[in-house]
């Protein structure tokens, strides 16, 4: 039986935070799920070949009403009992939505329970996970007490982070050598020399890290590097003149964020991706939390990232006892969930504060929750529960 119902397409929102207590939601998505499920070992990439793309059906309003679905204004707190009425109906809204999406560091024992005498698997998205959103990208930083959480938590299990971010980026606000890293959505993923990944797979090759380690670099997508690069060039010059935007150059993607835009100006920023995009048939443009993001048109997400990590690299190829466990709070998380979900095994833990549709089977509200439930999971691991 699969846990997680049938969800919607994912709509994301942003809110302030909630005040409320969690109370409690026991839910048939955290009950025992098939151990049986394996994923597929013929894991591949699928490069188009160069072809003219109807950027002119994709229009500027189009993409603008994206943006504003994935990043409401925030709220004006003029007066306060209509305040604190909203945040009652918001608070109320969420106790409901949690009945779909139950919090799971309520359900911990229920998730323990499944997972018994099987190995996990723990998977990271970065920023609103780890770290708190932020309007500048460049100091997103963890706290010390999240760094020892997750050093701590990738002692007894294998642990990745996957994240939209370039890999060296999030190498450096993560500073651990003991994890595996996939930057830019999956496509640019590192591992220490001792994992599996063949040197024979295309695109992976063995290399040493800055600290003089051995490691192994699995990149699928080197051959769009220079386009990537033209693409970054082409798009700090267009957006030079609005106020807020800020460009950010992820190895395999290259990202604008709109946080600090004004919104009356969210409009030229689409415009000067769309126009970019029409020159390079081959990428795509996904939207996350106030960014554009411009990447390859292949075959490979931050699902495909996941699947890749546990066949190829974390030693765990051909186990069927695996549990994944995967936490993030962006849309492209989505991509991980989805696997998770037609897999039908692991579990999906959203993170928000605000109810959104999703693929998860579980929630955390912020980063301190991610931080409490990986604690748990230590707690759990040294009392030989597992």
């Amino acid at each position: 039986m699969d846990p997680i119902s049938n969800h919607s397409s994912p709509v994301f929102t942003e809110t302030a935070p909630f005040n409320k207590s969690r109370s409690l939601c026991l839910h048939s998505k955290v009950l025992p799920r098939s151990a049986t499920a394996a994923y597929s070992p013929s894991l591949y990439l699928t490069i188009p070949r160069k072809k003219t793309i109807l950027l002119d059906d994709v229009r500027s309003s189009g993409w603008l009403d994206a943006m504003k679905s994935s990043s409401p204004p925030a709220r004006m707190n003029k007066d306060i009992n209509s305040d604190l009425k909203n945040q009652d109906d918001l608070d109320d809204a969420y106790q409901t939505w949690m009945l779909k999406y139950p919090s799971a560091l309520i359900s911990f024992e229920q998730i323990m329970t499944c997972a018994k005498g099987k190995r996990i698997a723990l998977f990271l998205d970065y920023d609103g996970t780890l770290s708190p959103i932020v309007d500048n990208p460049d100091l997103a930083f963890m706290s010390d007490t999240m760094r020892a959480a997750v050093r701590k938590v990738a002692k007894c299990f294998p642990t990745a982070i996957i994240s939209g971010r370039s890999r060296d980026k999030v190498f450096e606000f993560v500073k651990l050598n003991e994890l595996y890293y996939a930057g830019s959505h999956g496509m640019d993923i590192m591992g220490p020399r001792r994992c599996n990944f063949s040197s024979n797979r295309t695109g992976c090759v063995q290399s040493t890290h800055k600290q003089g380690k051995g490691v192994y670099l699995f990149q699928p997508t080197s051959e769009f590097l220079p386009m990537i690069d033209e693409v970054y060039r082409s798009l700090v010059e267009l957006t030079k003149d609005i106020e807020g935007a800020k460009l950010e150059h992820n190895k395999f993607c290259a990202s604008v964020h709109y946080r600090n835009v004004d919104e009356k100006n969210w409009n030229a920023v689409a415009q000067c991706v769309q126009v970019t995009l029409k020159n390079y048939p081959r990428l795509r443009l996904t939207h996350g939390r106030k960014v554009l993001e411009i990447r390859p048109k292949i075959n490979w997400d931050k699902g495909k990232a996941l699947t890749g990590i546990i066949m190829f690299a974390a030693g765990l190829n051909n186990c069927k006892d695996v549990i994944p466990i995967y936490i993030g709070d962006d849309r492209t998380d989505e991509d991980a969930f989805k696997v998770l979900k037609e897999g039908n095994r692991g579990y999906g833990i959203l993170v928000s504060s605000t109810p959104k549709e999703s693929g998860a089977s579980c929630s955390l509200r912020d980063p301190l929750e991610v931080m409490e439930f990986l604690k748990s999971l230590v707690i759990w691991k040294k009392s030989g529960s597992l």
